[in-house]
């Protein structure tokens, strides 16, 4: 599934598009999570003036003589926003947005059909309980550290790799950002939250801040079906650490990495550099 730096890769990619006009629209019928709205072609002649990234959320601003228009897209578990010459829908193309001065038109890609293109106002309940985003100042020590304690009787118990994959904690941190953070941060994944202390959430967070940004630089990880751009992939997988590792000598101390099922995904890790403690 694309995550936070996959789709920020593909809103860099959309920048040399803004400012122009949408010349003409080409929707598919098919189904994706939430139906493809019937009046797209409303934004035929709408300039598109800004993107904007909300946790794994792509918000395009358009204008058209002078009346504001919003489009909230997600790329789902395979979707991706491609650019192309073709004038011709490829297999899984579900909506392609020409433009005028130019012969490059923008597909929307989505073989598995899981996410969405919609007006924002329909998909406003998507975004509102969303979590604070990992690469801003507000997501650091005391915040985690207060969303773990804010009920000292009963604070977080769950693993801490469930929390930070929570997005209404915080938002883009998928299972592979995830499984190298809590690798580089030395802590289980499996290790209770609240047993965690405020050295090792400081560093866990920077650790979070450091791959994520890493990831972005990258062009994000292209395993399985993302690519953005012209279908170009990114590269940051062939830095993993410990993610699909499983197996294999760690990096560090050179011991096997395990893997663990936590939230039914699977959670590499190395049980020397990572060791659980009920008390940690």
């Amino acid at each position: 599934m694309p995550e936070l730096p996959e789709v920020e890769t593909t809103k860099a990619s959309l920048t040399p598009l803004i400012g122009k006009r949408i010349g003409d629209i080409y929707t598919s019928a098919h189904r994706l999570r939430e139906v493809i709205p019937s009046d797209l072609d409303e934004l035929v002649g709408a300039k598109l003036v800004r993107v904007v990234r909300r946790a794994k959320y792509l918000l395009l601003d358009f204008n058209k003589n002078g009346s504001p228009f919003r489009l909230l897209i997600h790329l789902g578990m395979s979707g991706s926003l491609q650019q192309h010459d073709a004038l011709t829908p490829r297999k899984h193309d579900h909506v392609i947005f020409g433009f005028d001065d130019t012969s490059v038109r923008l597909h929307y890609h989505d073989p598995r059909r899981f996410g969405m293109v919609v007006w924002a106002d329909d998909g406003e309940r998507y975004l509102n309980k969303l979590g604070v985003e990992p690469l801003d100042d507000g997501f650091n020590t005391d915040c985690l550290y207060e969303i773990i304690h804010k009920n000292p009787k009963r604070p977080i118990t769950r693993p801490i790799k469930s929390v930070i994959m929570d997005q209404s904690i915080v938002v883009g941190v998928g299972n592979i950002y995830a499984v190298e953070s809590l690798f580089m941060s030395g802590i289980h994944p499996a290790t209770p939250a609240h047993q965690i202390d405020k050295d090792k959430i400081t560093l866990l967070i920077n650790n979070i801040k450091l791959i994520l940004t890493h990831s972005i630089g990258q062009g994000g990880s292209s395993l399985k079906d993302f690519s953005v751009g012209a279908g170009k992939t990114g590269y940051f997988q062939q830095t993993l650490l410990a993610y699909g590792r499983a197996g294999q000598p760690c990096t560090v101390c050179h011991e096997p990495l395990s893997s663990i099922k936590i939230g039914g995904r699977a959670s590499v890790y190395c049980p020397n550099c990572q060791p659980f403690n009920s008390s940690a």
